[in-house]
């Protein structure tokens, strides 16, 4: 399977928008990526659908959403792997460059809320990548 499903309730809809209330199933427990996309720690999450269609959705209704699994992985990447990579170079760098570990402590932290920080005023090119579909659940 290509794709990364779960279902869902319908909690609002705006003009072309579909909010969805996902809520972590059993299926989680035994996928390997659960902590990964967020699914694992949480037992409820909203996520926002534009599509075209959104006024022949109601709240209350069950439906299906999904995304590739490839922009999957791109976001966890983005999200957890990148700012990790981030901190383990800087620790790297300053531990051979002898400083402290208070220094160091502070370098890391520091590159990984700068590495969010150039993240931030991206989030809407980010955001038009993910590409969330849904259906209606028969």
């Amino acid at each position: 399977m290509d794709r990364i499903e779960h279902s869902g309730v319908v909690t609002r809809v705006d003009a072309g928008r579909v909010f969805v209330e996902v809520t972590a199933q059993g299926a989680c427990g035994s996928c390997r990526a659960r902590e990964a996309c967020g699914q694992g720690e949480a037992k409820r999450k909203i996520v926002e659908v534009n599509t075209p269609r959104a006024a022949g959705y109601r709240v209350g209704e069950q439906v299906t959403v999904g995304v590739s699994r490839r922009i999957g992985a791109v976001a966890v990447a983005v999200a957890y792997l990148l700012p990790l990579a981030v901190l383990v170079a800087v620790l790297a760098v300053c531990t051979a460059a002898g400083a402290g570990e208070g220094a160091t402590l502070c370098a890391a932290l520091g590159a990984v809320a700068g590495y969010y920080g150039v993240l931030w005023p991206l989030r809407r090119r980010i955001e038009s990548k993910v590409h969330f579909t849904i259906s209606k659940t028969v």
